[in-house]
C-alpha cells in the first residue's frame, strides 16, 4: 500500500496567505497536488494541519516544535506505509513523475542541483530514524545523508518526460508568476 502524502505544515510566510488555499488556474494548489497524488496513491493525507482540507483528512505533526517538510515525513510514516510526498506549493506536479517514484520499494528522490526531497517516495522503514532526525533539529536532505536511497538524476527523471515542474515550488506570488509563464496551467 502507498500513502500519498501532501506537506503543508508551513507558515506560508513569503507568500503572504496559506499557500494551500491559493488559487491557480481556478483551484487552489491543494486540490492539484492531493488529486495527482490520489491518482497513484491507496489514501492521501494532509501532513502538518488538523481537520479536513479540501475533503482530505490532515493529520498534525506528531513533533511539536520541529518545522519543516522532515516534521511532517516523520509524522505521514507512523502511518507504517510506503509514503509518496510531495509539498503543497507544487501544482505543476506530473501524475507520471509521481507514477514513477511509487514504483518499487525504498526511497526514491530525484536530484535536480539538489535532492528534491519534497518530490520524493520514502520507505516505512525510515519512520525511526525520521522520527530520531527531526527530534534533533535535522532535515530531510540530513537524513538522507546518511540513509540509503536510490538517487534519480537528471537523464532518467527527462526519460520519464519530466522538466522539473514536479518539484518546482511556489513560494511567492513571483514564483507563481513565472511557473504559470514557464510551465502552463497544472495539468
Amino acid at each position: 500500500m502507498k500513502v500519498g502524502v501532501v506537506f503543508a505544515g508551513g507558515f506560508s510566510s513569503r507568500m503572504g496567505t496559506d499557500k494551500a488555499l491559493i488559487e491557480v488556474s481556478g483551484r487552489p494548489m491543494i486540490e492539484w497536488v492531493a488529486d495527482a497524488l490520489s491518482t497513484v496513491c491507496d489514501s492521501v493525507v494532509v501532513a502538518g494541519r488538523e481537520g479536513h482540507l479540501a475533503g482530505y483528512r490532515c493529520i498534525p505533526d506528531a513533533s511539536p516544535g520541529v518545522h519543516g517538510p522532515l516534521a511532517g515525513l516523520a509524522t505521514a510514516l507512523g502511518l507504517d506505509e510506503r509514503v509518496i510526498a510531495i509539498g503543497v506549493d507544487q501544482p505543476f506536479v506530473r501524475v507520471d513523475t509521481l507514477r514513477r517514484l511509487a514504483v518499487g520499494p525504498g526511497t526514491v528522490v530525484p536530484f535536480d542541483r539538489q535532492r528534491q526531497v519534497t518530490c520524493a517516495a520514502y520507505a516505512a522503514s525510515l519512520r525511526v530514524e525520521a522520527e530520531r532526525e527531526a527530534e534533533s533539529g535535522g532535515s530531510i536532505q540530513s537524513l538522507l545523508d546518511r540513509l540509503p536511497h536510490r538517487r534519480v538524476d537528471e537523464p532518467e527523471w527527462r526519460s520519464w518526460g519530466e522538466d522539473g515542474r514536479s518539484w518546482f515550488s511556489v513560494d511567492s506570488p513571483e514564483d507563481l508568476a513565472e511557473g504559470l509563464e514557464r510551465y502552463g496551467a497544472p495539468i
